[in-house]
C-alpha cells in the first residue's frame, strides 16, 4: 500500500482540515522593504542640498565678465552666501531628523511612502526660497515661503512618525528599544511643528529676527526627557 493512501486511525479515516490562512494586511505586516525608499530619499536629498550652491558657482562667471576683483564674489554676494548656509544646515539638520525616524524602520506601507513623497516634494523646493532670500534678503513674502516650506515638510514628518508609532509591524522586531524610540521622535517631532509657529509667528512681526527664531528649534529635543520622565511617572 502506499504510503498516499495511508490515513490516521486515530482521526477516524479523516484529514484535518487545514487552517485558513490569514491575510496579512500592509498596516499590520508592515508592507514592503524599507530600504529602497531610503535609497531613494538620501538621492534626492543629496541632490537638492547640492543644488543649493549652484547659484554660488554662476557667480564666478557673472563677475569676470564685469571685470570685478575675484574677492567680490564672496564680499559682494554676502546675502546669498548666507541664505547658502542657512539652508545647508536646514537641510543637513531635517535629513538627520529623517534618518533617526527610519533607524528602526525594517518596512514601509502606502501611507508612509506617500507622506515621504510630501516630505521629500519640500526638500526639493527648498533651494527655490533660498534663492529669493538671496535676492530680496529680509523679505515678509520671501521668509513666509521659506517657512510654510519647513513647516510643510515637518508635517509631512509628524505624520509618518504617527504612522511608525500606531504600526509595531513596521519596526524591527529584533530591537526592544524601538517603540520607544519610536515615541521619543514622535514627542520631538510635534514639539518641532510648535516650535516653527512661534517662530513663524516671530518672523512675520519682527522681520529682523526672520531666520534667527529657528534657533527655536534647538529647543525640542532637550524637552522631550522631561515629557518621558513625566509618562514614566504617571
Amino acid at each position: 500500500m502506499g504510503a498516499s493512501s495511508v490515513v490516521d486511525e486515530t482521526s477516524g479515516g479523516e484529514t484535518a482540515p487545514a487552517e485558513p490562512s490569514t491575510p496579512a494586511s500592509d498596516s499590520a505586516q508592515g508592507g514592503t522593504a524599507a530600504e529602497r525608499l531610503l535609497l531613494f530619499t538620501d538621492a534626492v536629498a543629496a541632490i537638492s542640498i547640492t543644488l543649493l550652491v549652484l547659484p554660488l558657482v554662476e557667480l564666478v562667471p557673472e563677475a569676470a565678465s564685469a571685470h570685478e576683483g575675484a574677492s567680490e564674489v564672496l564680499t559682494g554676494h554676502l546675502n546669498q552666501i548666507w541664505s547658502f548656509l542657512l539652508s545647508f544646515t536646514v537641510i543637513a539638520n531635517i535629513w538627520l531628523e529623517h534618518h533617526r525616524t527610519f533607524a528602526s524602520v525594517s518596512k514601509v506601507n502606502r501611507p508612509l511612502m506617500v507622506w515621504n513623497m510630501g516630505w521629500l516634494l519640500s526638500i526639493v523646493v527648498l533651494p527655490l526660497p533660498t534663492e529669493m532670500i538671496g535676492a530680496f534678503g529680509f523679505d515678509r513674502f520671501v521668509g513666509a515661503f521659506y517657512y510654510s516650506t519647513l513647516l510643510a515638510g515637518m508635517v509631512c514628518r509628524l505624520a509618518m512618525l504617527r504612522i511608525v508609532k500606531t504600526t509595531p509591524g513596521l519596526l524591527e522586531e529584533d530591537d526592544p528599544r524601538a517603540p520607544q524610540k519610536a515615541e521619543d521622535s514622535y514627542t520631538e517631532s510635534w514639539l518641532n511643528v510648535i516650535a516653527l509657529v512661534i517662530a513663524f509667528a516671530i518672523a512675520l512681526a519682527v522681520p529682523v529676527l526672520q531666520y534667527y527664531s529657528l534657533l527655536l528649534l534647538a529647543v525640542a529635543p532637550r524637552l522631550v526627557p522631561l515629557l518621558r520622565g513625566r509618562r514614566t511617572a504617571r
